[in-house]
Order: structure tokens, then sequence, then C-alpha cells
């Protein structure tokens, strides 16, 4: 005699269902619903005017994500030339926050963040193209599109730059994984897109230039150099013409119900060959974890491991998941990615096996860093799964 499938075996079998219905039948639409600039008063910062943009959205269809594209000028008013951070344009939004029909917050991450997690599910560097180089074509090949990500790498003192940006803000997890998709076909909720450019795009010579677009060469207030204006298209990403059945519109149900989340928070007073855990907050499914360790409030307070003793995940009962030195971590990456991250940056991706806190428990990630002055910091961005049944019983991400 068989046994009866349980009823999380049918849910999953009619999530998987609706899935390939709408992969066959339904169309995907890309529209732009938001182009807006931005200018503050002459010599102010974009920020002193526009703290914040929201982007009102659609309600329309099976909403994927959104490609949001940022065209900014910096003008450089200081007395001296500004170089550009190895974080550059990913810095010009401190953040980026999604909240979805049932006000939950699912994304609220720094720009930096989803412009590393863009470019770890791509593959390679976000939006990025190979330069001509010896290869046996007669086609012109190589990087020849204008409006693409683009940064000057140095402004002298009384000019000015134009820069590109583009990310995507993922709400479905992958075209073919559904996973954190909304059915926006609703007229009594609204959900909303907030962006915060940054407030210090540009940093002076010999400080943390972590979270700034350029940094002085020399020494000299920066206060004078500014982002002087800023323009923001939205697209917004979304599934149409979804297929219908007797009981109406077909949704994978187990998808909608599970959210996407990209959050970012912050770690303080580490001490030197000590260990530092981090905690993963419960009930969720995390599948990467974007380190950024800063030593020091001075200029080198990135690098690219010498002042880090070793990475480890460490379950509740002191079971080392695993336990490495930077190299191996930046092994792992060049392997995935084919580059090396930014200095100070280290990657941990988790998508095939995820940091379940509903199984494991309490999960920690440790660093014991060889150098670490009285300023050093962690900055760690989570990408993972929750379920929205089990988010009120959750805690906050850990933040000291």
């Amino acid at each position: 005699m068989g046994t009866a499938a349980t009823p999380a075996a049918n849910a999953a079998q009619l999530n998987q269902m609706a899935r390939a219905a709408i992969k066959a039948r339904a169309i995907k639409m890309t529209q732009v619903i938001f182009n807006q600039t931005f200018t503050p008063a002459a010599g102010q910062n974009i920020s002193a005017s526009n703290p914040q943009i929201t982007v009102p959205l659609r309600n329309v269809g099976l909403i994927m994500g959104f490609w949001l594209k940022v065209v900014f000028t910096v003008n450089n008013g200081s007395a001296e030339t500004i170089d550009l951070t190895d974080f550059g344009p990913a810095n010009v939004f401190s953040q980026i926050q999604f909240t979805d029909l049932n006000n939950n917050i699912r994304i609220q991450t720094p720009g930096w963040h989803i412009a590393f997690v863009n470019a770890i599910k791509a593959r390679q560097p976000f939006g990025a193209a190979s330069l001509k180089s010896s290869q046996d074509s007669p086609i012109n090949f190589g990087s020849n599109f204008t409006g693409v990500t683009t940064a000057a790498a140095t402004i002298t003192a009384g000019n000015n730059s134009t820069l590109t940006m583009w990310y995507y803000v993922p709400l479905a997890y992958s075209e073919n994984d559904f996973r954190g998709a909304i059915y926006a076909n609703v007229v009594n909720a609204t959900m909303q897109l907030v962006l915060t450019p940054n407030p210090t795009p540009v940093v002076q010579y010999g400080t943390d230039s972590t979270s700034a677009v350029y940094v002085g060469a020399a020494a000299g207030s920066m206060a004078a150099a500014v982002i002087s204006s800023m323009t923001v298209e939205v697209y917004q990403e979304y599934l149409d013409q979804l297929p219908v059945g007797k009981g109406g519109v077909l949704l994978p149900m187990m998808d909608l119900s599970t959210l996407y989340e990209l959050k970012q928070t912050n770690f303080s007073a580490i001490t030197a060959t000590q260990d530092f855990p981090m905690q993963y907050a419960n009930f969720r499914d995390f599948i990467s974890t974007t380190l950024v360790y800063v030593n020091t409030g001075a200029t080198g307070a990135r690098t690219g491991g010498t002042d880090m003793n070793y990475l480890a995940l460490q379950a509740a009962n002191m079971t080392n998941l695993f336990k490495i030195e930077p190299a191996l971590a930046a092994i792992k990456v060049r392997n995935h990615l084919g580059y090396d991250l930014p200095p100070g940056v280290y990657y941990f991706g988790s998508r095939e096996k995820p940091i379940s806190t509903i199984q494991y428990g309490n999960m920690e990630l440790i660093i014991n860093a060889i150098t670490a002055g009285a300023g050093a910091y962690a900055l760690v961005g989570y990408e993972d799964f929750a379920r929205v049944q089990a988010l009120n019983q959750a805690g906050s991400l850990a933040a000291s």
C-alpha cells in the first residue's frame, strides 16, 4: 500500500506545478516606472535636499525585481585632486531599502552589498565587459557601449565628472526560482523602494574610505567635494499574463510566502588576536555572507588578508563548520568569480547547503584579526530566505 503524501509534499508539488505553468505561459515585462533628476543648491551635497528618494512602484503582475540606474555628477570644489575608492560608484547609495505590501522590510543594505551580490550571482563583475586583448577574431568584441557603469579614476581640483552606476535589486531569487517574488495585483496596500544618497561621498586623505566614492589624493578639506546632481531611473521587472486555472490565477504560494532578504549590520569593539563572534539571526536560511573588515580608521584600513589570522563558522556546540585562513577564502572566491573582491572583503557562499538557523540553532561567523585598531569594525551583509509565518518569532540582526 502506498504512503499518502504529506500536506508539505502536496504544497511543494503544487508550487512546482505553478512555477512550471508561469514559466511556460507568462510574459516578462521590463518597464520604466521612475525617472527623475535631483539638483541641490550650489555647493551642497545631494543628501542636503534629498536625504531619501522614494520610488513609487506599480502594483502589477508577479514582481521579480528592479533595474536601478543612477547617473550622478561629482563636483570637486576642493583644492585637491580626488581619487576613486575601490568600492567607487557602488557607494553612491548608503542604503537601499524595500518594504513589501505587508510592511516587511526585505532589503535594507548599502549599495556596495547589492553590487557584490549582483557580481557573485553573475559570476563576473556585474555589467562589465572584457577589454580588447589578443584574440582570434576580427570582430570588435569588447567594451563598446556607453551608459554602462563608468567612473573617472581622478577628478582634479575645481572640476567635475559624471559617473554611472547600475544595480539589480532582486525580489525573487532568480528567473527560475520565484522565492521572494511579489504578486502585486492588489489595490489596498502599497510598497516602497527607498534610496538614500551617500551623505559623505568624498572623504579626506589619510582616512578610511570604505563607504566613500572618492578620497582626497593629498591632505585638505573635502567639504566642497559633493554630488551636485543625480538622475535616478528605475525599471520594474515583472511577469504578466499569468496562467489561470479553475480557482483563479495560478500562483506558487510557497514561493510567495518566502522572503528573499538582503540585510547589513555593523560590528565594532574588535580586539586583535581574539575570536570575535557575529551571530546569525534565527528562523532563516542564509545563502551568503559578505564581510568587510576595516582594521583602523586610517589609510590602508583594509588589506588583502595580512590583518587576519583566520575566519570560522561556528555552531552552538563550539563545532567549527569551517576555520580557514584568508588565502583559502580568496581562492574560493577566485574559483567562483575569477577575480578577487576589493581588499578586506570576504565572501562566504552557502547556496547549495544554506546555513539554517532553524535546523542548527545559534550560528556565528568568527573572525580572529591580527590587527585591530581603536576604530576597527566589520560590516556584514547577509543574503537569506525567511518564511513569513516565522518572522514574528525571529530576532533581529545582531550588532555591536
